[in-house]
């Protein structure tokens, strides 16, 4: 789990990223988990932005891309959701 302090760290961070992904009227599938999970390991942080014709609301998308991915929930701001998740072998990232 983040501390309040590591997430406001990673918030930071993830201000001046452009989103990666989007998820769209099809919504979260497990291909799109497996590509996040891949974008994770090589980045650490990543934001994906939710489309206006998903189905799913921005809770349920951010839980399932987070759970699907054992990734940490960093934000849900408007439609993007900030995804962190440490890196086995290409860590760039030091929490606080």
């Amino acid at each position: 789990m983040l501390t309040g302090k590591q997430k406001r760290f990673l918030r930071s961070k993830a201000h001046h990223l452009n989103p990666i992904f989007q998820v769209g009227k099809g919504g979260v599938n497990d291909n799109m988990i497996k590509q996040i999970s891949e974008a994770l390991e090589a980045r650490e942080l990543i934001k994906i932005s939710i489309l206006q014709n998903c189905d799913e609301d921005r809770d349920t998308v951010a839980k399932s891309l987070s759970v699907g991915s054992k990734a940490e929930l960093v934000q849900i701001i408007g439609n993007m959701i900030v995804l962190y998740k440490e890196s086995k072998e290409n860590k760039q990232i030091t929490l606080p």
